[in-house]
């Protein structure tokens, strides 16, 4: 499926989201707003369980906002839709896995779009930069998630300086999963996201919500929220079927068949 410049492709469990605005995959308000529809419908179809996130072509996985729009007069607090800019930052109750697969430079809000990943994969050829300081503005989702990624001072570096940083780097530092070559990037990216669709799908979304939740949160705190069935993803896993069925297979030394219910 095609909504201008998103491509969607659905594979069983999985879902495929391509971002393709030639020249450089930049993102206007109006293609977050797209970006927002699509991934708050994966969130919302029970038969879905990973996507994919990747850029079309191979210069670009996505080069941020769009500044010919900004140049027009697009401000930056414009509407992006309910997911934020690039459309899964700030949509709430996001608890399935996404994969971003980072075909070419991650640029700005491009690098920021891929750190919305679970996981990221990056292609040998790919770059990470955050120019934002040399426009004299704020990376703000970066600002927020990036120190949290990797070490305080190379994520300082990064920020302060807007300097370049190469895949090779990105691995080293553990921001990236793996280095691909390019034409084994989606395969690699495909094959794990198989892996997943087969995983239990509420264990997935506690996790997610765990971390999201207890960010801020001191340890014995967030422990005895858990204990306590507090988290909503955490209390419906607990009472699910496919707990009882964990518990049964591992029991009969079987593959458990999970229902996501």
């Amino acid at each position: 499926m095609s909504a201008g410049p998103l491509h969607v492709t659905r594979n069983g469990a999985i879902l495929e989201v391509v971002l393709d605005r030639p020249k450089a995959n930049a993102i206007d308000a109006a293609t977050s707003r797209i970006m927002s529809k699509a991934f708050a419908a994966f969130r919302d179809d029970p038969e879905l369980r990973v996507a994919i996130i990747t850029g079309a072509g191979e210069r670009f996985f996505c080069a941020g906002w769009d500044l010919k729009a900004a140049a027009a007069g697009e401000p930056p607090d414009e509407d992006y839709g309910e997911g934020g800019f690039g459309g899964i930052q700030e949509l709430p109750n996001l608890n399935k896995p996404i994969i971003a697969a980072v075909n070419g430079m991650a640029v700005g809000g491009g690098f920021e779009w891929a750190l919305s990943g679970d996981m990221i994969l990056a292609a040998e050829h790919a770059r990470f930069a955050l120019p934002e300081i040399k426009a004299g503005t704020l990376a703000d989702a970066a600002t927020l998630k990036l120190p949290r990624r990797i070490a305080h001072h190379v994520a300082m570096d990064l920020l302060l300086t807007g300097r370049w940083m190469d895949a090779a780097e990105a691995h080293q530092r553990g921001l990236v999963n793996e280095v691909l070559p390019p034409d084994r990037l989606m395969a690699r990216a495909r094959e794990l996201a198989q892996l997943l669709a087969g995983g239990p799908p509420l264990v997935f979304a506690a996790i997610k919500e765990v971390i999201r939740e207890s960010q801020d949160m001191p340890f014995e705190e967030a422990l005895l929220r858990i204990r306590q069935r507090r988290f909503r993803t955490v209390d419906l896993l607990y009472s699910s079927e496919d707990q009882r069925e964990g518990a049964r297979a591992f029991a009969e030394k079987r593959a458990p068949v999970w229902k996501g219910r």
